[in-house]
């Protein structure tokens, strides 16, 4: 189904759209807050990749309510919502949907019809997509960067919008596929999801075990969720920003020519140029749920970890000195050139 997005036509409706974004965004939070105790700015980057329209990765030990952050951003924008526990035998017709022979009760002719899949819903929630193997990975690929799936020989459209939250667990790694580069670099962020803290942890126990459940009410629906998507391309980035960000992912690259040092003896690989363009559109999309009108350095220092920490390789000698990726990170958002 498509839904018609209209856009602002004047200064003062833009003003107001804009108002309206930040008003949504905080009744986002609030609604999601009754079940999420902490994990602030957990929230805070799955609400800024939905509202860029794109896919974010979230890595954390089991426990930590992974799936019932995306479950509760689904029941909060009243979209329609998908779990898929990715296993080592799923084919990519258990996502995609196969085609099955059908028999027409009164004419008694047959003919094939294509059953839908999961992957045909709004918000998809990927559980433990490194589970699967690389052979329906790719099937989940084509649908992330192109919004279409291909079966027996036809492609169809995804509705919109179509957004992934996948997990992952990062201490397990026995029977798991690693996910290759390719599909890592559609993710907008790698988001880390931590341990609460005591004082979280007490209340969250006491919530849960009580005989009174929170219920979440929709705040968003989809034409709301739509236009301001569409709102975001339209939040302007200065060419200073642009050139700090540019500037900082180039950095990340060994062998550039804006390398320094410390990159070609850390880096193995480094980040290309689709994370400068997340860095700015995730940053417009901040900046307009924080009711501002422009990208600023902020932004992107804030975003520059969840966006590049999935883009960088170290070298094999900077793991075992203990030099990850968020240490690179760090030292290049102190000494990027400009």
């Amino acid at each position: 189904m498509t839904v018609a997005v209209t856009e602002p036509q004047s200064q003062a409706e833009f003003t107001e759209k804009v108002v309206d974004v930040h008003r949504g965004a905080e009744e986002l939070k609030k609604e999601i807050g009754k079940v999420i105790i902490g994990q602030e700015k957990v929230v805070d980057l799955m609400i800024i990749s939905m509202f860029a329209n794109s896919h974010s990765l979230l890595m954390g030990v089991p426990g930590l309510a992974k799936t019932l952050l995306v479950h509760s951003l689904a029941q909060a924008t009243s979209l329609d919502f998908t779990r898929v526990q990715f296993t080592p035998d799923m084919m990519p017709s258990d996502l995609i949907g196969t085609e099955i022979l059908e028999e027409d009760r009164t004419s008694g002719q047959r003919a094939f019809k294509f059953v839908k899949g999961p992957l045909f819903t709004n918000l998809l929630l990927a559980d433990e997509v490194n589970r699967t193997t690389p052979k329906t990975q790719a099937a989940l690929l084509q649908s992330m960067q192109e919004r279409q799936v291909s079966a027996a020989g036809t492609t169809y459209d995804l509705d919109k919008p179509f957004l992934v939250f996948a997990t992952q667990n990062p201490i397990e790694q026995e029977g798991t596929y690693p996910l290759p580069e390719a599909q890592l670099d559609r993710f907008l962020f790698r988001i880390d999801v931590s341990y609460p803290s005591a004082s979280q942890e007490i209340t969250m126990v006491m919530n849960t075990t009580s005989s009174e459940q929170a219920v979440i009410e929709s705040v968003y629906d989809k034409q709301r969720l739509l236009e301001h998507q569409a709102l975001v391309r339209q939040i302007p980035a200065s060419e200073t920003v642009v050139n700090y960000a540019v500037s900082l992912v180039r950095g990340t690259r060994p062998n550039g020519e804006d390398s320094g040092k410390f990159a070609k003896e850390n880096i193995r690989w480094g980040a290309g140029p689709r994370a400068s363009q997340a860095l700015i559109y995730a940053g417009k999309a901040r900046a307009l749920l924080d009711g501002r009108y422009t990208v600023e350095k902020e932004d992107i220092d804030f975003l520059a970890k969840p966006i590049l920490v999935h883009r960088i390789m170290p070298t094999f000698q900077a793991e075992a000195e203990g030099v990850h990726s968020l240490a690179i990170i760090e030292h290049c958002l102190k000494n990027v050139r400009i």
